[in-house]
């Protein structure tokens, strides 16, 4: 059984601005998700709705099998949630913190929480109000992970730590998950960490899942096409054609994103747009984010 599928899901907050259009989504067990996308993007609005926090106007959504609004505690119990805007009651001590979260999941794991805080040098005793960002967050991380959680989503959650912290917090989420075989989505504006961490990138893009790929296939079978100028309608031919996602003009070139390998890429250029000096390449995580973020469909 999936961990997690999301049909059709429509979400707008203004009238005719869709937000999440026709999303569709399946996240099965122990698979480690990037998600990605541009500021207003929907990937806050999307794993929200996945916890059973916003409602969707249209869709459906299963999560271990149940509706998460009409289930929240059961579904809750089994997931840990990190936002870089969660927010701990600032006037709570530490200890009170996890006191008032092992008293909610009958699975609390004492010995991974005292782990944890030990690791993090958490001091029990400090308010909330007290402790530096990342010490937050490090909490809101040992409450998340200590009732051993089936999935973890987390949003954002090592936005505005310093490189260490931003790994050490990661790393630290994704080796305490995999001993379990615990399925996460984290979503983030650090390339690097899902070219390290995830085995799965799904981007969101014009309130779409534009490229939803592993690792493994977005090195062999995507690519960009750098298409030389030719006409005005170069751009034009070049999103008539199924498999690109999208296109960017630059000075030197009409850059193309294919779900193509290159030569496949180069060859379907030659013969719908008649360039045969079209320049096709693999691309890395950054490079493909660009592209297509930057671009236009």
């Amino acid at each position: 059984m999936s961990i997690l599928r999301m049909r059709g899901i429509h979400r707008s907050f203004e009238p005719g601005v869709p937000v999440l259009s026709g999303v569709d989504l399946t996240i099965e067990p122990e698979e480690v998700v990037g998600l990605l996308g541009r500021n207003g993007a929907g990937k806050t609005t999307l794993l929200h709705i996945a916890m059973g926090m916003l409602h969707q106007q249209s869709g459906e959504v299963v999560v271990f099998g149940l509706d998460p609004l009409q289930r929240p505690i059961d579904v809750k119990r089994r997931v840990g949630f990190v936002s870089e805007n969660q927010i701990l009651p600032d006037y709570l001590r530490v200890r009170e913190i996890v006191e008032l979260h092992r008293s909610l999941f009958p699975e609390w794991d004492e010995n991974m929480a005292r782990d944890l805080a030990d690791r993090f040098s958490i001091p029990a005793n400090k308010r909330i109000k007290a402790l530096s960002k990342g010490q937050a967050r490090q909490v809101a991380l040992l409450c998340a992970l200590s009732h051993r959680p089936e999935l973890l989503l987390l949003d954002e959650p090592a936005g505005g730590l310093d490189p260490l912290a931003r790994r050490e917090f990661l790393e630290t989420a994704i080796e305490a998950l995999n001993e379990t075989g615990a399925t996460i989505v984290f979503s983030t504006h650090y390339l690097s960490d899902v070219e390290r961490l995830a085995g799965r990138v799904v981007m969101l893009h014009d309130a779409g899942v534009m490229i939803d790929a592993s690792m493994d296939e977005l090195h062999e079978s995507y690519s960009i096409a750098l298409v030389p100028h030719r006409e005005q309608g170069t751009s034009d031919a070049l999103l008539a054609l199924t498999e690109c996602l999208g296109v960017r003009r630059r000075t030197d070139a009409v850059h193309a994103v294919f779900r193509l390998d290159p030569e496949k890429a180069r060859k379907l250029v030659a013969e719908r747009l008649e360039v045969t000096n079209a320049m096709c390449r693999t691309a890395g995580l950054e490079e493909m984010f660009i592209e297509v973020a930057g671009g236009e469909r």
